[in-house]
């Protein structure tokens, strides 16, 4: 097939998502809707979440479908995200798509939701040379890869507690603010000049597994220390120098950057023939962390590759990626494919 049409959608959490990629032309369409009703409550409420997947996806297809001015009868394959997500919210995706693949008789193609954000970074920059680290960091998962082909990767570690993107959302919270709180952490550590002021602990780990529970506990108990937060309440204490909040997000921020940087330093050393290094996830948005670990490769002699703002976080152009890349492999489902959380 000389130019496959693939419709991708992505509903793993509090984005509802669709997109239209081509092989021959790449996205030709990125539609998204994001739940921002979420953060009165200081993270995703899985019901509402999956109640809004229900009332936003068809118009949001249909939105992508007409940015790409294609229909349902011109679209080869249906690719959607499976696994691992919110149940509820994985089923509302997977039942629409399989939907379409019925009525319409289309193949059907279910994406791994960490493999679409692994390989976002070809979104753009097609010619990523192998073999390569891969960084992805999210609100729910933090993970480095060894990636040495389209399709072919091997994990070298992953989050044992709570993943980064978590970790900023939670001590956000701590110090006032809204969900998501990764945007906030990074205004407050600018205004504060990315200066390390408290120099939270850094987990001496020789694996390439991330945990970032004990640090959130760490910054928590120094909070407390420095009059800023009640335990009890679990709120800011009133009065807190603004000075001191903006010096608590710095400190976590470069914390957290510093990790990131000993990890990959890791795992150069233990596959030395790698040629680049990617960055993707949601926290791929903080141009903080992007701008260290740029350096970090540049005074490596190794490429650099990260992915625009939109295809940082949850987007159904990832999945249409990989789902097109699966397509033109042969590797489709059957109309009994099931969610995996």
């Amino acid at each position: 097939m000389n130019n496959r049409l693939t419709l991708g959608i992505e509903t793993s959490c509090d984005e509802t998502a669709a997109a239209i990629y081509s092989s021959s032309a790449g996205v030709l369409s990125s539609n998204i809707y994001s739940q921002r009703e979420h953060a009165k409550y200081g993270g995703v409420v899985p019901e509402q979440s999956s109640r809004s997947h229900i009332e936003k996806i068809n118009s949001i297809v249909q939105g992508a479908l007409d940015q790409a001015n294609v229909n349902l009868d011109d679209i080869d394959t249906v690719a959607v995200t499976n696994k691992p997500g919110l149940s509820g919210s994985l089923l509302v995706g997977l039942s629409f798509a399989k939907a379409i693949a019925y009525a319409k008789n289309k193949k059907l193609v279910g994406v791994n939701h960490l493999e679409g954000h692994l390989f976002s970074p070809f979104l753009e920059n097609p010619n990523i040379p192998f073999p390569h680290i891969a960084l992805t960091v999210s609100g729910g998962h933090t993970s480095i890869y060894l990636v040495t082909g389209m399709g072919q990767y091997q994990t070298l570690g992953t989050t044992m507690d709570d993943a980064a993107g978590e970790a900023f959302d939670k001590i956000a919270r701590m110090l006032g603010f809204d969900y998501p709180g990764g945007p906030d952490i990074e205004r407050l550590a600018k205004q504060a000049g990315f200066v390390d002021y408290f120099n939270y602990p850094r987990p001496h780990s020789k694996t390439l597994d991330f945990s970032f529970s004990g640090l959130k506990t760490a910054v928590m108990y120094d909070m407390v220390k420095r009059g800023m937060y009640d335990m009890q309440s679990k709120k800011l204490l009133p009065g807190t120098d603004p000075k001191l909040i903006e010096q608590v997000a710095s400190s976590l921020l470069v914390c957290i950057t510093d990790l990131f940087a000993t990890k990959l330093k890791t795992a150069l050393k233990a596959y030395p023939e790698v040629q680049a290094i990617t960055f993707a996830g949601g926290v791929a948005c903080n141009k903080y962390i992007t701008k260290v670990l740029k350096a970090f490769c540049t005074k490596r002699g190794r490429s650099f590759f990260v992915p625009s703002r939109k295809y940082c976080t949850d987007n159904a152009a990832m999945i249409a990626y990989v789902g097109n890349f699966k397509a033109e492999q042969g590797k489709f489902d059957s109309i009994d494919l099931d969610i995996f959380v």
